[in-house]
């Protein structure tokens, strides 16, 4: 069975080991200025390597299989086709490697992706698998594209100077019980005060009332939060992000079957280039555009 590493769709990790970590555990990512508004967009690409694209002509068509439970990355829009940002990102790496009209996306349940790609139903699997020891025995890994880290998000008006999580010391922060993030602030943040919480709505609720001071949790997650009316234009961002491989995975990427190496390298030739024309930054402004970073 593989690994679900979808983690603003299950938003548990229940029983996740406390590593003790510093800070400089810290999943090295680059992150480049993509707006007027300084919105911050990840490239884990090094803009002068220039990966060379595999002869694929052993490939007649290149299908991939995602879910469609994971929003933003994939679900059913409101006419019932498939949409996300994992749906827009394998069109363009399609694209970029010459594939495109030989391209198929394909929505399957979580438990029939592994037997999709094991079974030769499919060529790559889009859906946020876990990278693990367990999972690379089976899969041949892209890159990571996407990183997601996790962040601090206080209230506004009684923070309007707080621009650093040291402010927090000895101050009341609520996370998600038995979660990565909580085992990330307990072991990176000895000096805050967690308060723990089974339901994401109560703990912001309780951001927003004031019982406690600030939240940490998904970036993403939280991203949506702040954007969203229950919000209520309440609160912000505060420092970050903050990544960890040891308490949340490598990233997201693409697996393909390990005989499929040149297909893997075609996709790494794709995802570098679409980082350096700019069609990556497009596509991430499209699904994330308040940020993550």
């Amino acid at each position: 069975m593989v690994v679900e590493a979808r983690m603003i769709a299950t938003l548990v990790f229940r029983g996740f080991s406390r590593i003790t970590c510093a800070l400089g555990v810290f999943f090295a990512v680059a992150l480049s200025i993509a707006s007027a508004d300084e919105i911050r967009v990840p490239n884990y690409t090094d803009p002068r390597e220039r990966i060379p694209l595999p002869d694929l002509t052993a490939y007649s068509r290149i299908r991939f299989v995602t879910t469609v439970d994971f929003p933003p990355f994939s679900f059913l829009d409101q006419t019932g086709h498939l949409a996300g940002f994992h749906v827009d990102l394998a069109r363009a790496i399609c694209d970029e490697i010459g594939m495109l009209p030989r391209c198929q996306i394909q929505a399957l349940p979580w438990g029939e992706l592994e037997g999709a790609i094991t079974n030769g139903q499919a060529e790559a699997l889009i859906s946020g698998l876990a990278i693990t020891a367990q999972s690379r025995e089976k899969y041949r890994f892209t890159r990571p594209y996407l990183v997601l880290p996790a962040r601090f998000a206080l209230r506004s008006e009684e923070n309007a100077g707080v621009n650093s999580a040291k402010a927090l010391s000895g101050k009341r922060v609520g996370v998600l019980d038995g979660t990565a993030h909580e085992a990330m602030l307990r072991d990176w943040f000895a000096d805050l005060r967690p308060v723990t919480f089974s339901r994401p709505g109560w703990m912001f609720d309780a951001l927003k009332a004031g019982t406690i001071d600030a939240v940490f949790g998904d970036g993403l997650q939280l991203s949506f939060w702040l954007s969203s009316q229950s919000a209520e234009d309440c609160c912000r961002f505060l420092d970050g992000p903050y990544s960890s491989q040891a308490h949340l995975g490598e990233g997201l990427a693409i697996a393909v079957r390990p005989r499929n190496a040149p297909l893997s390298q075609a996709f790494d030739h794709a995802l570098s280039a679409l980082n350096r024309n700019g069609r990556f930054t497009e596509l991430y402004l499209r699904w994330f555009p308040n940020g993550l970073y």
